[in-house]
């Protein structure tokens, strides 16, 4: 049918009649001006969309009518512009439809079917590691490994980009997803089919929110959900809460963005922002550049929000000049958002829309800092690392605790290294990584890296040979402008040369240490660090060797490298002492605002950016040369061990099958709180005494050929044997960290893997059990395809990160919470019990189901399928099963 609201669409100018926008304004509503800015997106997109079908009218009066109903847990649609994805999740996802397309035809349908609507770019930055460093040549070297580890991997990606329409891959080599979105991809305002529209995307990676910080709303989903994005499905979310975030004054002249952000999570995380969008506003956002608003959205999963949005003002049209923007396109984006109310001036405060709740920050107030031992959420302050890191020393084991005996503190190793010997305590630096998009896309962190780097070697100041130091700048244009203005020789004298463009040691892919550091912090048990400018830093996540990792700015990370130990007051000890005697501190060194702001205006310019981005899709020879099939169905290797068919639509038939009473469950983990991604599903090495390695390896491949399981996430046979294989898993059936579980009919102590193959074998039904925020940190789908492989049925936990439960559900893993006041705890669970989910014919969305138990108890839990449409999903046995059959008929 007709759209409804086609009453408001009018040409945008006049001279241009075939060019049109629906003009919100002329609904005449007076509700819409008091709308906070993110929730007037999802408006436009609802009314620009509405079928009467996916799209209702109802669900614009819903968006319209926010005020009263954010609090209604109101279910609204929203179809987003475009989807972005990088290599890790891309891989599995291109891996899905090729999967899809056979058992699509399989039924009798036309597998062409399976292809992307709306519009997806795919950027490969995932892939490339840190093998070499400290060398003029460490970026061809580890590029040209990328290459002979993933070949396989690119080629199919290349299939992909031929055999469906819609999908563009951005090269390995580019740059890092979110630097290119934010660079290059976005277009704040978009231009197609004839109608002018907010752009607005969703990526397969958590931090796609880095692109809120340009005005345009995005956040993570699921692998699995992105793809039916992709396939024209509109995502079905409930109409969130916004929360206010409002900035006064201006920062201190030494503080960093970085250091604004880590303070942000912090604060958000105490106020409670799961689930809900968070829209900046205030004078002090004004005083902040485009990359300063990109770093604090980038790290909107961290502090649990789905979205960290910053409306567009003049700044942002500012940087769309500045990055080499097309300057036509550039007066029609802004000659809309003026039009239809949503261009924004941060000083005016009658512009300020209605917030659910308001929170302030003064600038003025945010102090240098760095997060962890553990957790990105973990603010230090610098002024106070010493001692805290001292403190989580000899605390009990946990987020702040390592529970070193007080006698071993001041433990060292003495090793030799490259013909020196050298010294390692506790807390000496062995990891120093200038990485991830979160800083690396901010030219004022990273030329005041420059300038703090160029300071020290002119003060006679090293970096000790060991410590593995390495730059992966997020886009080409980073090393342009680091070159230019001549701070990237001196960066090169501390070790930092650049090693790749992608995500690299944020990620996991930091690459080996050298041995005979690694011989030093296990014979001595020793609590090494890292420090890195990245957004993640969980236990096992950075390296396995550094039990402690800091996320830190790009001059901290330099000055930490230079003082090799995070056990130093910066105030009153120094960096170190030059050759003449002379002590230097981090005071004498740090750059100025004004210093770095002079460098960045001279030399951050839009030239550089369009020489980069106008030969980014063809400048990789590598990739132009790789050589990938022409068929539209893809022919599955046998003797593949990175791209396999997976077994998802194994049997499936156009008739759906009625959900079934889960019986007698065997609970095959039991968890604490805050279990990751990471931990479910490992992204880094693969360890040698793994069920993936042993797979590997009767596959003939031998451990250097191993890769690391993100790589690998094309083939579900390495991918159900890492679920659950991070080291530092704490499983509370087994009394030390690691990837094992028991097996309770035989009592025995297997890892995780083995055990379920022994329950699946026995026709056992597996459930997990966890505490609060279960899920959380990237996300990866695997994290939910794993435990499904692994005949995982159901999840009992506390709570969940948004994007996991999202997964779970596209799965068909049935995500159950815990009553209000009720846990394992007060239940007194233990895990050894079985577990019977008692699953009603007729299911509502988060209705109370009952779970008994073989020792007679019975308790309730909610079932947390939140909307109609995930219901949908699981009646089908998963999200992709609901598209084929959809397709297919």
């Amino acid at each position: 049918m007709s759209n409804p609201f086609a009453r408001i669409v009018e040409p945008l100018d006049p001279k241009q009649p075939l060019k049109k926008f629906f003009n919100l304004t002329k609904l005449e509503d007076v509700r819409y001006a008091r709308l906070p800015f993110s929730i007037r997106v999802l408006l436009e997109a609802a009314i620009r969309n509405c079928d009467e079908f996916l799209v209702k009218k109802q669900d614009v009066e819903n968006i319209l009518d926010w005020k009263v109903v954010q609090h209604k847990n109101v279910e609204v649609p929203f179809k987003p512009a475009r989807v972005i994805l990088q290599d890790f999740t891309g891989v599995p996802a291109v891996v899905d439809f090729a999967a899809m397309r056979d058992a699509v035809k399989k039924l009798g349908g036309d597998p062409e079917k399976i292809n992307p609507i709306c519009p997806a770019d795919l950027v490969i930055d995932h892939s490339i590691q840190v093998d070499f460093n400290r060398r003029s040549d460490s970026l061809q070297k580890n590029q040209d490994l990328e290459f002979e580890r993933n070949k396989e991997r690119f080629e199919f990606l290349k299939w992909g980009s031929q055999a469906f329409k819609n999908m563009r891959i951005i090269p390995p080599g580019s740059g890092i997803i979110h630097q290119v979105n934010l660079e290059y991809l976005a277009r704040v305002v978009m231009d197609q089919d004839g109608y002018y529209y907010p752009d607005s995307v969703v990526g397969t990676d958590s931090h796609t929110t880095m692109i809120d910080g340009l005005g345009v709303l995005g956040w993570g989903v699921g692998g699995i959900e992105a793809e039916a994005v992709m396939l024209g499905q509109p995502i079905s979310m409930v109409l969130p809460e916004v929360v206010g975030y409002k900035l006064l004054g201006n920062p201190q002249p030494l503080v960093t963005s970085t250091d604004i952000v880590l303070t942000i999570t912090k604060h958000l995380r105490q106020v409670g922002v799961v689930g809900k969008f968070v829209e900046f506003f205030g004078p002090g956002v004004a005083q902040l550049s485009i990359a300063d608003r990109a770093t604090i959205a980038n790290m909107c999963p961290e502090y649990g929000a789905t979205a960290a949005y910053f409306p567009v003002d003049d700044i942002s049209i500012g940087y769309l000049v500045q990055t080499g923007r097309d300057k036509q396109k550039v007066m029609c984006t802004k000659k809309y958002l003026e039009a239809v109310g949503m261009l924004r001036d941060f000083k005016n405060s009658s512009q300020d829309p209605d917030f659910t709740q308001v929170v302030e920050l003064d600038l003025h107030t945010v102090v240098p800092c760095c997060s962890g031992p553990k957790r990105p959420q973990d603010k230090v302050a610098v002024s106070d690392m010493k001692k805290d890191f001292e403190t989580c020393l000899g605390a009990k084991q946990g987020f702040k605790g390592f529970q070193i005996a007080p006698d071993r503190h001041n433990s060292v190793m003495k090793f030799n290294f490259e013909g020196c010997d050298f010294e390692l305590t506790h807390g000496s630096v062995v990891i120093a990584a200038i990485t991830s998009c979160t800083n690396t896309s901010n030219p004022s962190v990273m030329l005041g890296a420059g300038l703090l780097a160029k300071k020290a070697v002119e003060a006679g100041l090293t970096v000790k040979p060991y410590i593995k130091t390495s730059l992966s700048p997020g886009s080409g244009v980073v090393t342009y402008y680091l070159r230019e203005s001549g701070v990237m020789s001196y960066l090169s004298q501390l070790g930092f040369d650049v090693v790749g463009y992608g995500c690299m040691t944020c990620i996991g892919n930091s690459g080996p240490l050298p041995d005979s550091v690694v011989e030093a912090i296990t014979q001595g048990d020793l609590v090494a660090v890292g420090v890195l400018s990245g957004n993640r830093n969980f236990e096992g996540r950075v390296h396995p060797n550094t039990r402690a990792n800091y996320l830190a700015s790009p001059p901290l990370v330099i000055a930490y490298a230079i003082a090799g130990t995070v056990r130093i007051d910066f105030e009153k000890e120094p960096l170190g002492i030059n050759a003449s005697g002379k002590k230097i501190f981090l005071k004498d060194i740090w750059p100025t605002r004004d210093e770095i702001q002079a460098v960045e205006r001279q030399f951050v310019i839009p030239g550089m950016f369009k020489e980069v981005y106008q030969k980014i899709e063809t400048v990789n020879e590598a990739w132009n040369a790789l050589e990938a099939p022409s068929d539209k169905l893809y022919t599955w290797n046998p003797k593949s061990t990175y791209i396999k068919s997976p077994p998802f639509f194994d049997g499936l038939t156009l008739a759906l099958q009625t959900p079934k009473t889960i019986e007698g469950a065997y609970v095959l983990l039991s968890f604490g709180d805050s279990v990751t991604t990471d931990h479910i599903s490992p992204a880094g090495n693969i360890a040698r005494n793994s069920p993936a390695a042993r797979y590997l390896t009767s596959r003939g491949l031998t451990p250097r050929e191993f890769n690391s399981y993100g790589s690998r996430r094309g083939n579900d046979a390495v991918m159900a044997r890492g679920t659950f294989a991070n080291i530092r898993l704490v499983n509370k059936f087994i009394d030390k960290q690691g990837p094992q579980t028991i097996h309770f009919p035989s009592g025995e102590t297997l890892d995780v893997f083995d055990a379920a193959e022994r329950y699946k074998q026995a026709g056992h039904p597996l459930i997990v059990l966890a505490g609060k925020e279960y899920g959380a940190g990237s996300s990866r789908d695997w994290a939910a395809k794993g435990p499904f492989l692994l005949g995982v049925k159901a999840v009992l936990a506390e709570s969940y990160e948004r994007i996991h439960r999202s997964n779970l559900v596209g799965m068909g893993v049935i995500p159950l919470q815990y009553l209000p006041g009720e846990d394992a705890a007060t239940l007194g669970l233990t895990g050894r019990e079985r577990y019977t989910i008692i699953i009603p014919e007729k299911l509502k969305p988060q209705m109370n189901i009952q779970i008994k138990l073989d020792t007679g108890k019975t308790f309730h839990a909610i079932m947390r399928f939140d909307t109609d449409v995930e219901l949908t999903y699981f009646h089908n046995g998963g999200i992709l099963n609901y598209m084929i059959r959809k397709m297919a008929s």
